[in-house]
């Protein structure tokens, strides 16, 4: 089981920058994909941005040259870098991880438990 703990959330003013990091501990074989969700109060949870193994990307059009995630794989750690933040990207933000077991097993997911980001003046 693989157990993830997010930080880095907070408060910063429109324009403003902000980093997460998604840190992954316990059993597992391999964590194929880390990503990035948010969910704004009276909306859905909707995929932010999303990393392979490899390192290959995938961003919501809406953070497209403003965010970039990354990861660390000898930590185990996932990051997203929020630059020229707006008041719309408040939200709590969630990491996800897929990941195996064993070599065997077939992928299963993790979330952690959220951390908070409002931007506003």
């Amino acid at each position: 089981q693989v157990q993830l703990v997010e930080s880095g959330g907070g408060l910063v003013q429109p324009g403003g920058s902000l980093r997460l990091s998604c840190a992954a501990s316990g059993r597992f074989f391999s964590i194929n994909v880390m990503a990035w969700y948010r969910q704004a109060p009276g909306k859905q949870r909707e995929l932010v941005a999303v990393i392979t193994s490899g390192t290959s990307t995938n961003y919501a059009d809406s953070v497209k040259g403003r965010f970039t995630i990354s990861r660390d794989n000898a930590k185990n750690t996932a990051y997203l870098q929020m630059n020229s933040l707006k008041p719309e990207d408040t939200a709590v933000y969630y990491c996800n991880a897929a990941y195996q077991l064993t070599a065997m097993t077939g992928p299963l997911s993790s979330w952690g438990q959220g951390t908070q980001v409002t931007v506003s003046s």
